[in-house]
């Protein structure tokens, strides 16, 4: 399995570190809203990415934070006159809601930045005493990062033709603004009642820190893989590998993964120009999450993603090729031309997570398998599928068949053998007033559940 390394800038193998697991984290959402679709496209990515890990018969530890305390949720909190945790809690049951809805699979924790403020403090207290971080006047604690000799290896940034020495307060800034970043923030006004107490007085962390200490308290010090939009590469991701490694000495992150941004009819998405989109817009509009879904995965994941509803009327017309091909599908050893198709898309999706190419794949899978009028192929869909997520199997699932059912299949079989057609129709009519649906091919007949 080859990755793109954001660090390294070249293609790598994807090994463990220590044993057959991968420890991974994801940048989760700032709860201070309902999640948008360009948000969703960098998780469907690490959704694609942790399934091609399991894909490929290794473990995975993924830890994916919630931040729940920076700028705009303290915002919101105050501006809507409610505690931070009320205010935060409504964001984060709707992002569960439609990670289930884009059927992403759930990441093996969540921690939430406000439930870690110790760890935070503690992490910042090290910086202290190496002289790293230093307490400026009105009680806020800054990263030096002159003082770290890596800084600025992700993004690759040259400082001598970057404007530095500056300080940034803002838990997100510009690339222009290579300068110290704050690691605990003192206490304003404007935070109202959220804070706490430190050894530097009352505050509450800096967005940055939150990961470095949340990722290492689960993942150790040094893990294999971080991920996130390409938005975060930089201050962010930097900003977390100078912390952590000053305070540790050790290596931070072995892979950094980035997915490029997400437009929507060919413009950045905006609320002012009216094509800003959370799921429930979408959902709302007749789309379905398997649609959105199928549109939000099907590019490479370093490429821009133009979405447009015209793409999701095409996912639609596609998912139902798939599922009318599925459902001529059956169950034994597949045949050597469907098991050709299964090897060129373990390529493509171990090719830097090629998704395009596999559904090129899998869609030669679906032509052939219409042309010999079906076949046992369900176990190659099922296993595209464990990296996909799109495909339905509600009626090529086989559910036990009731003995009357079983009955009245064996007489039509045998009717249909002697060409009494007629009592072949009228025992399908009494299969389906029972609940199941008869379709017949070149195999034999084949019952589903309705």
């Amino acid at each position: 399995m080859q990755v793109f390394n954001s660090l390294t800038r070249r293609s790598e193998e994807l090994t463990p570190i220590e044993g057959n697991e991968i420890r991974l984290y994801t940048c989760g959402p700032t709860v201070y809203n309902f999640a948008h679709i360009g948000n969703f496209r960098a998780y469907t990515f690490e959704d694609i990415l942790r399934r091609v890990i399991q894909f490929n018969g290794m473990k995975i530890r993924q830890v994916m934070n919630l931040t729940d305390v920076d700028d705009k949720t303290i915002r919101g909190a105050n501006a809507a006159g409610v505690k931070l945790t009320d205010y935060t809690k409504t964001y984060k049951d709707a992002f569960f809601a439609d990670l289930k809805r884009l059927n992403i699979q759930p990441a093996e924790m969540y921690p939430a930045a406000t439930d870690h403020i110790p760890e935070m403090i503690d992490l910042v207290s090290k910086l202290v005493e190496k002289g790293i971080a230093y307490k400026s006047d009105d009680g806020s604690v800054y990263f030096n990062v002159r003082k770290f000799p890596g800084y600025g290896k992700l993004a690759h940034i040259d400082f001598d033709h970057q404007q530095t020495g500056a300080r940034c307060a803002a838990d997100e800034y510009d690339k222009e603004n290579v300068g110290d970043f704050a690691l605990w923030k003192a206490w304003e006004e404007s935070d109202g009642p959220v804070g706490w107490d430190s050894p530097w007085g009352r505050g509450r962390p800096g967005w940055h820190i939150e990961c470095s200490a949340m990722s290492m308290k689960y993942l150790g010090e040094t893990f294999d893989m971080h991920t996130g939009g390409i938005d975060n590469l930089f201050p962010h991701h930097e900003n977390e590998i100078a912390q952590a490694e000053a305070a540790t000495g050790k290596p931070f992150v072995k892979t950094w993964m980035h997915c490029a941004h997400l437009r929507v009819n060919g413009e950045k998405m905006s609320k002012s120009a009216g094509n800003f989109f959370t799921l429930r817009d979408l959902l709302e509009k007749g789309y379905t999450g398997r649609e959105i879904r199928y549109v939000l995965i099907n590019a490479h994941y370093r490429q821009g993603l133009n979405f447009a509803f015209s793409a999701l009327d095409d996912a639609r017309k596609s998912l139902a090729r798939i599922d009318a091909c599925v459902e001529k599908a059956t169950e034994g050893e597949a045949p050597d031309w469907a098991k050709k198709h299964l090897d060129d898309f373990t390529a493509a999706v171990n090719d830097d997570l090629n998704i395009p190419k596999a559904f090129a794949s899998l869609f030669e899978l679906v032509r052939e398998t219409n042309a010999h009028g079906g076949g046992s192929v369900l176990g190659v869909f099922r296993r595209m599928d464990e990296v996909l997520g799109v495909i339905f199997f509600g009626k090529a699932e086989k559910a036990e068949i009731p003995a009357e059912i079983q009955t009245l299949l064996d007489q039509r079989a045998e009717a249909r053998k002697a060409k009494n057609w007629a009592e072949s129709d009228r025992l399908r009519d009494a299969i389906a007033a029972a609940g199941w649906q008869v379709k017949d091919s070149r195999e034999g007949q084949t019952v589903s559940k309705v």
